[in-house]
């Protein structure tokens, strides 16, 4: 496996106790600094938490002394063949589904974790298992090989505030990196390459200055056409729709957000492009929340084609959205009343809402484009929604806090001291406070404004 690039800050080094890998920090809380990582809480490591570590780490060695170090499962090899993996926050833990029989096949302690992974090209980049997926994690981006879920890169952006998107020919990822950054970074993620990992583009945006008093335009999420030409930037703190070339990586073009309700902005926060390249989908956190839908017949120059509210039938705080194959229905996040609106995008308006049992705030769909998979963050398992009969057709049953998923051709390899580091965790023993996303509970892009734990005061 080939170490992180020269200048860039790789992942904690491994100890081994007992023959198992442990990260370095395993049994030491982190502080982080409160501006960049909001959600995490300042922890000191108390004896009854050090005892229950100890205890952990001491099942751990005994596992190792069993032989059941990674691959210990007689070899176990990473399998060519379509899942959904889904990151569950509360644990640090990847669940890993079958797609083609809607059950979980294994979970595994990852030490970290990611609310908005690189999903929108994934499938079609990760079909071997030493290519890579791209995780939003601590105050940056990681990339994770998919095979055995092992570090490649990590890139820090000097935000906890992270979205990353990967061009479609797997050249580059694209990065909007909020506040105190305020910006863009695009990193070399061609597998193989001598930069693999680097930083090779930026572009600061913080003298551009925002809407209410926001020192910068907040750059919230971004989306890559399909042509791999130009990404899309949601401004939540500019009331801006930002068009970037990927390569140069410039601003090629700003659009000006109104408000479509009786709020001072518009605040658009999160977006996806449809796979078709014709239709891009924007959230709104303005009043309730709204939802703009985008003509890109030009992919330079977005027209605004709709905006829907609750009064249109919206659900409340829509969040993210997915767009289906044919590019004729949207399918919104709408985790403030726990269902997903559907949306016909040949008249743009909304055609149904799934309830789904809880509150889901991202998605993905499996790597055949068949099925709509939406981690249930406060059920502790996926829904299965069927785009055919909008209905979940399937509740599979993940680790604690389920937020972002992501698709690949790819299943990690079982492992058995990672499953069982997964099984401690589920106990309630924190393994590591390293790695974390700052999503880590009800928040999004604007965290506690809406979803944290002050909401509403």
């Amino acid at each position: 496996m080939r170490p992180p690039p020269t200048g860039v800050v790789g992942p904690a080094r491994a100890t081994h106790v007992g023959g198992t890998a442990l990260s370095a920090p395993a049994l030491v809380a982190v502080v982080s600094d409160e501006f960049l990582h909001p959600e995490r809480e300042d922890r000191t490591v108390g004896r009854r938490r050090l005892l229950a570590g100890s205890a952990a780490a001491g099942t751990v060695a005994a596992a190792g002394c069993l032989g059941l170090d990674r691959g210990g499962d007689g070899g176990a090899e990473p399998e060519r063949a379509p899942a959904v993996l889904v990151f569950d926050t509360g644990d640090a833990t990847v669940s890993v589904i079958d797609p083609d029989a809607n059950e979980r096949l294994r979970t595994l302690h990852l030490g970290a974790s990611s609310s908005f992974p690189a999903n929108q090209h994934a499938p079609t980049l990760t079909t071997d298992p030493d290519d890579h997926l791209w995780l939003n994690v601590d105050d940056g981006v990681r990339a994770v090989t998919v095979g055995d879920l092992s570090t490649a890169a990590s890139i820090s952006t000097d935000s906890g505030f992270n979205w990353q998107a990967r061009t479609p020919d797997g050249e580059h990822v694209v990065v909007s990196a909020r506040e105190p950054s305020h910006r863009q970074v695009r990193i070399d993620a061609a597998p193989g390459s001598e930069t693999f990992g680097e930083v090779t583009a930026r572009i600061d945006r913080a003298d551009e200055g925002g809407v209410g008093g926001a020192d910068g335009p907040r750059p919230c999420d971004i989306t890559v056409h399909p042509d791999g030409q130009y990404a899309y930037v949601p401004d939540l703190g500019g009331d801006t729709l930002t068009v970037l070339s990927v390569d140069p990586f410039e601003v090629v073009r700003q659009v000006t957000v109104d408000p479509a309700t009786d709020a001072d902005a518009a605040r658009p926060w999160m977006g996806t492009v449809g796979p078709d390249g014709e239709t891009l989908l924007v959230e709104h956190d303005e009043g309730a929340g709204t939802e703009s839908v985008w003509d890109l017949a030009d992919p330079a120059v977005p027209e605004l084609r709709a905006r829907l509210t609750t009064d249109d039938g919206l659900g409340e705080r829509p969040l993210t959205s997915e767009i289906g194959p044919d590019g004729e229905r949207g399918y919104v996040f709408t985790p403030g009343t726990d269902d997903l609106t559907v949306l016909d995008l040949a008249d743009d308006t909304v055609d149904a809402r799934i309830d789904l049992g809880g509150s889901a705030f991202t998605g993905t769909w499996d790597p055949d484009h068949e099925t709509l998979y939406a981690p249930v963050r406060d059920a502790d398992v996926v829904a299965a929604v069927d785009p055919g009969s909008d209905a979940v057709v399937d509740r599979i049953a993940v680790g604690a806090s389920p937020y972002g998923a992501t698709a690949a051709r790819v299943r990690p390899a079982a492992d058995a001291s990672a499953e069982l580091l997964a099984d401690v965790a589920a106990t309630g023993v924190e393994l590591s406070a390293s790695g974390t996303t700052y999503c880590v509970g009800e928040c999004a892009c604007g965290h506690g404004e809406r979803f944290g734990p002050d909401a509403g005061e």
